[in-house]
């Protein structure tokens, strides 16, 4: 179903993809500016200040955003007070899309590759759809398990090529915390979708940020404390603040924004298809950029686990 705005006219196809394009360069980007800023900032200090910063933006966006005619008219259709239940629901929204998926994204990254934390989180939608047979959303069907399982061997490939599935394996530690952020995000997908429909985007992003902000901020407030006298914040090249500044509004704040304003126009499998270009375009950014190199089992592992998710999405829209 195609929703129109405010002003009964649909956005042109020109500006809807224009935007997808933003979102997936901005999401492609934030693995690079990330990975950066963590060469001179401890990870936990990262994680923790990025999801505080970001809350803050919010609260500056928030206005600003309630004035377009993107959110004005969701707003009004969705305007009522807000009980204790409402902030109980944003609380544990924010605490696995903002607080977990993103802590367990920055910390995980500073210990594995750019290509490995891609294809991981690219794995999203499978995860959701496991938890979402698990609560009785969703059917499990053969052609769900069928990508499922093709997905998973690739993964496992994946894992097991930079050195091996056990302890002594260089970025096993890093991919099984982002493997914990990306199952958080899909845990908030799953129970977002039965309180969706009560609230507008813009508000439901708003508390889930400042909510979870404030689960992170004792670690926030530890970390600045801990990282040493202000000299050593001075000592962070002014390069690595900018890619922390990208990476706390540009891809926690801006983009969550288009992309639910992309919703009300789009369905979410044509959005999740495009997300398929977020691990190869990462991929190809490490390499380019921050030289990493893929071995030919990486390169396997990765193509079967596209493969997978492509047939298992493609299972669920038929």
């Amino acid at each position: 179903m195609r929703i129109t705005n405010a002003d009964g006219h649909r956005p042109s196809n020109s500006i809807l993809y224009s935007c997808i394009t933003l979102i997936m360069a901005i999401w492609s980007v934030n693995y690079l500016t990330t990975k950066y800023a963590l060469r001179y900032l401890p990870p936990l200090t990262m994680a923790s200040f990025r999801v505080v910063a970001a809350a803050a933006f919010m609260l500056f966006v928030y206005p600003i955003a309630a004035r377009s005619p993107a959110f004005a008219a969701d707003l009004k259709a969705h305007k009522q007070p807000r009980t204790l239940r409402d902030l109980f629901t944003f609380a544990y929204l924010g605490f696995f899309c903002v607080s977990l998926n993103q802590m367990c994204f920055t910390v995980g990254l500073r210990s594995t590759s750019v290509a490995h934390s891609a294809i991981i989180l690219g794995m999203g939608p499978i995860y959701a759809l496991i938890l979402a047979v698990l609560f009785r959303l969703e059917s499990l069907t053969w052609g769900k398990a069928l990508g499922m399982a093709v997905s998973f061997i690739g993964v496992a490939i994946l894992a097991s090529a930079s050195g091996g599935v056990g302890r002594h394996s260089p970025t096993l530690l890093g991919d099984f915390i982002t493997l914990c952020g990306s199952i958080a995000f899909a845990l908030y997908v799953v129970l977002g979708k039965r309180v969706a429909g009560n609230y507008d985007a813009l508000t439901m992003t708003t508390w889930n940020y400042l909510l979870g902000a404030l689960i992170v901020l004792p670690i926030a407030i530890h970390q600045a404390i801990s990282f040493g006298p202000f000299a050593n914040y001075r000592a962070v090249p002014w390069q690595a603040w900018a890619c922390f500044a990208f990476t706390a509004c540009f891809s926690s704040t801006l983009a969550y924004l288009f992309y639910f304003w992309l919703l009300r126009y789009l369905q979410a499998s044509q959005l999740s298809a495009f997300t398929y270009f977020l691990p190869v375009a990462a991929t190809l950014l490490g390499i380019l950029f921050l030289n990493e190199r893929g071995s030919l089992a990486e390169l396997l592992g990765a193509a079967l686990a596209l493969v997978g998710l492509f047939l298992t999405e493609s299972a669920r829209s038929s």
